[in-house]
């Protein structure tokens, strides 16, 4: 395994690859098809290297662990706005989730219908390219050039453009207080259109999920205020009154169970400990209720207002087959070896989407050495 202790040493490492390379971080997502080559680790290019609070600033090194990013910000009352997931439980993996596992994944939670992804907040990125140059692209210390903006780019492109070695980014104030609207009894139809109308309402929803079977085993929707405690409290009053339709509509202000409760969300821990495929699926939210009845899911958990569905399916399903015709992706988050290899993880591309990803890759990494197959 090729372990660089900094940037330079990593340049090196790729400049004198003779073969793939296989990249990892925390090793906490072996996520896509299956990747032969040697391991590169960037778990050394550890530490954060600028923090101004005031400037809502932090620059980061892409292996330093995402648990040392979250106890900085919250000594300054600070916080990530995207609320990355933890896969650990849902794989079954153990590992440390680092901040450029992160970025290279654009992994980003149930927050994302407020604040946006995780690309939405990255100001710069420096990495190493498949031929061991060091690109340096965007803001903050970052020197600006022309042409891609690598920033957007390297986010959910997987470590096959490109090995991330720092990242900048933008964070949020932490909140004050939160409030979570529950209802209780509702088909994937009725929560969709209540997730709906509270998205669309002027009383800035954080969070806009539901589950056919919840903690207790019954359905429930979730919808989530956070601010100022007096704002969420008016705010939680005049979104009941708008969703009086659905019927009883309960309020939980507890700090400790609202965060679990999103966390169960965020990680989809109902999945964790129960046998099958879990795919994760990206469509319109109108398209929610149609799609949820044509999986046949042992399980199914809706995120993003009905935009993100999560499913627990059957050893080997092919999903994408049950979903041809709709708009959307579908991607395999966990499944056998031979099911990833067989199914392929991520959607295949149009064929001219495909064609502008093969000349991207071939720009950025000539010899195909980076996560050679990873995305098809």
């Amino acid at each position: 395994m090729l372990s660089p202790a900094d940037e330079t040493e990593l340049a090196e490492a790729v400049g004198g690859a003779r073969g793939p390379l296989r990249i990892v971080g925390g090793g906490t997502r072996p996520l896509g098809n299956p990747v032969s080559g040697e391991v590169l680790s960037v778990a050394g290019l550890s530490g954060i290297t600028l923090y101004e609070p005031g400037a809502l600033t932090m620059v980061a090194q892409a292996g330093t662990p995402l648990a040392e990013i979250e106890a900085a910000l919250a000594a300054e009352n600070q916080r990530l706005a995207f609320e990355p997931m933890d896969h650990r439980a849902l794989l079954g993996t153990t590992g440390t989730p680092t901040i450029g596992g992160v970025v290279a994944a654009n992994v980003s939670g149930p927050r994302r219908v407020q604040a946006g992804a995780c690309r939405d907040h990255l100001l710069g990125v420096r990495l190493v390219d498949g031929q061991g140059r060091v690109i340096k692209n965007g803001g903050r210390v970052m020197k600006n050039v022309t042409g891609y903006d690598l920033v957007k780019l390297m986010a959910g492109s997987y470590g096959t453009l490109g090995v991330l070695s720092e990242v900048s980014f933008k964070v949020l104030p932490r909140t004050a207080a939160r409030a979570v609207l529950l209802i209780d009894g509702l088909t994937e139809a009725q929560a969709i259109r209540a997730l709906s109308m509270a998205l669309g309402s002027p009383f800035e929803v954080t969070g806009a999920a539901h589950t056919p079977a919840g903690i207790d085993g019954h359905p429930v929707t979730m919808i989530r205020l956070e601010g100022f405690e007096s704002s969420v409290i008016y705010r939680a009053k005049a979104l009941r009154a708008l969703l009086a339709e659905f019927g009883d509509i309960t309020e939980e202000h507890d700090p400790d169970r609202t965060r679990a409760g999103w966390a169960w969300v965020r990680d989809v821990q109902d999945f964790a400990d129960r046998a099958g495929d879990v795919w994760r699926i990206s469509v319109k939210p109108t398209d929610g209720a149609q799609v949820a009845a044509a999986l046949g899911a042992k399980a199914l958990l809706f995120d993003w207002g009905g935009g993100l569905i999560w499913a627990l399916m059957a050893p080997g399903t092919d999903l994408r087959a049950r979903l041809a015709g709709v708009k959307g992706h579908a991607t395999l988050v966990r499944a056998e070896r031979a099911t990833r290899a067989g199914l392929g993880a991520f959607q295949p591309e149009p064929a001219p989407l495909a064609l502008i990803s093969k000349g991207l890759r071939g720009k950025f990494d000539p010899k195909g050495i980076f996560n050679r197959g990873l995305m098809g």
